[in-house]
């Protein structure tokens, strides 16, 4: 008698393409927390608000109109443009603000709680049923984040958990994203939406950076700089966040947002190629937990 197959979800296929979709895209962008950090110093948050979705925005909008996309409704333009100011503005503003104060490795550790954060924020919403067996693979991710955070508290740099603290408290805005984003993008398109979006969050960051002065940095940039900047708005901007939303299109928040824990692996190889980080035990620790938590939320049990 040949043994049932068990299922991994309701959807087996459409679930899972949607987590490997999302893999891919938190792989580019842990890159690119890597290539923020090493920035950071010639640079400041809003210059580089401006160089990642100035750029990201330029690359997207001509694909979305050779491509002919379904453009939100009229009446979803301010609640898109509003989402869009909020994670590509305000999130990545805090996001650059913490990479002043701790490595890319701890910074991609703390932007771990993401699942947790998009778990809650989509419960308390009503927005997603919760399992036991989501619940239980999150809080192991979070866990193995906390526990490798503290544990490597003497090999951080001074003030290091300031940096950590903005960047998972930032991190709500994004859970926010993730959750309020998903009807949105399914009455119009994915990268609609996300053009749409990615547009309004660049054009505030460029109506501060003229207001304040932050534009005319980019002119002290040499060419290593400018390399790093178009990997930034290309790698790191528009298809990474292009193979977000379409994750988001694919699985359900809390599923595609735990994708977000394996940001550690690629942000540590990264910035200890590019600006000389050590991966150190504590760091490993954690990186099994998470993918763990993976395994556990991303799956469901054997059925009768």
């Amino acid at each position: 008698m040949m043994l049932p197959i068990p299922k991994l979800t309701g959807r087996p296929l459409g679930e899972w393409f949607g987590v490997l979709i999302g893999v891919a895209s938190v792989s580019l962008g842990a890159a690119g927390l890597a290539v923020t950090r090493y920035l950071v110093t010639a640079s400041d948050p809003i210059t580089l608000g401006i160089l990642r979705w100035g750029i990201g925005f330029l690359c997207v909008l001509p694909v979305a109109l050779v491509m002919r996309v379904k453009w939100p409704k009229r009446s979803d333009w301010p609640a898109v443009a509003g989402l869009g100011i909020a994670f590509f503005g305000c999130f990545f503003v805090l996001y650059n603000i913490a990479m002043a104060y701790t490595t890319a490795a701890r910074a991609s550790l703390a932007i771990a709680t993401l699942p947790l954060q998009t778990m809650v924020v989509a419960a308390l919403l009503g927005l997603e049923t919760l399992s036991a067996r989501k619940v239980i693979g999150v809080l192991v991710a979070v866990l193995g984040v906390a526990v490798a955070l503290a544990s490597g508290l003497s090999d951080a740099p001074a003030g290091a958990w300031r940096g950590e603290l903005i960047m998972a408290g930032s991190t709500m805005c994004m859970a926010f994203y993730n959750v309020w984003s998903r009807p949105f993008s399914q009455r119009s398109s994915a990268l609609g939406f996300l053009t749409v979006g990615m547009g309004a969050g660049a054009l505030a960051l460029v109506a501060v950076g003229l207001v304040t002065g932050h534009v005319a940095v980019l002119g002290t940039f040499g060419a290593p700089q400018w390399i790093a900047g178009i990997y930034l708005g290309v790698g790191a901007g528009a298809l990474a966040f292009i193979l977000w939303v379409l994750a988001l299109e694919r699985a359900s928040p809390t599923r595609v947002a735990n994708t977000m824990t394996v940001n550690p692996i690629v942000a540590s190889l990264v910035a200890t190629q590019l600006v000389g980080e050590p991966i150190t035990m504590d760091l490993v620790v954690g990186m099994v937990a998470v993918f763990v938590g993976i395994f556990i939320a991303t799956t469901e049990g054997r059925k009768a």
